[in-house]
């Protein structure tokens, strides 16, 4: 992370109503955060090379919308983004998770909700990248300060809810956790509204580890959810 030592973190905040966004950042640098503005999309990837540690968007801002920036820049950036929407379907709830976002906060909000939200993420994240140095299993290595993956010195790329999975089970071998778990862990709290998307999380992983390796890391165990047999 690119936390500087006097605040509680850096965060990236983008919406094209200066109201809200004024609300956002008053509440956050009263908390202790630094807060970076943008107004829309391509102000966002003007501004990522301040490194934050968490990325709000708006999903509804006008030319560039959230969805479009998070496609652009989730292969760039490893901290947590959210969306913040006035409304979600379904299939867009399931395009945003698919292509990166990390999670959702709907329109109104509580802005005390929003901060714990932040709060939860960035614990999340820390917690994660304490989690150990690295850990080898037979050719696959996965490094979890730097949260890379390598089968043997080829880089393996993992969206960050791919990559949360794999090392949660991987930090925890032979334990069986249910959808809903995973879920919760990799996203920093209860989730399980969303649970079900966790089985194309790990379709997509299984996918990539295949291309390098026919062994099995991930275990299903009907009926009750996954476990790391690596």
């Amino acid at each position: 992370m690119h936390q500087e030592n006097h605040t509680k973190g850096k965060l990236l905040i983008a919406d094209d109503e200066p109201g809200i966004l004024q609300l956002i950042r008053d509440y956050f640098e009263m908390q202790d955060y630094q807060v970076i503005e943008a107004a829309n999309g391509y102000e966002v990837l003007e501004k990522l090379s301040a490194g934050p540690d968490l990325i709000l968007l708006d999903v509804g801002m006008p030319m560039l919308d959230g969805f479009e920036v998070c496609e652009r820049i989730r292969a760039h950036v490893s901290c947590p983004i959210l969306f913040l929407t006035a409304k979600i379907e379904e299939a867009d709830r399931i395009r945003g998770l698919l292509s990166g976002g990390d999670d959702y906060i709907l329109k109104p909000f509580s802005i005390d909700e929003l901060g714990a939200r932040v709060e939860a993420h960035l614990r999340r994240e820390r917690r994660r990248r304490s989690g150990g140095a690295v850990k080898i299993f037979d050719r696959l290595a996965i490094h979890y300060e730097e949260t890379g993956v390598y089968y043997g010195d080829q880089p393996i790329p993992f969206t960050r809810t791919e990559y949360g999975i794999l090392a949660f089970l991987s930090l925890h071998p032979m334990q069986v956790f249910s959808k809903e778990q995973l879920y919760e862990n990799v996203r920093g709290f209860d989730g399980n509204a969303d649970s079900s998307i966790v089985t194309e999380h790990i379709r997509r992983i299984r996918k990539k580890l295949a291309q390098y390796t026919n062994r099995a890391y991930i275990e299903t165990v009907w009926g009750v959810g996954y476990r790391w047999i690596g």
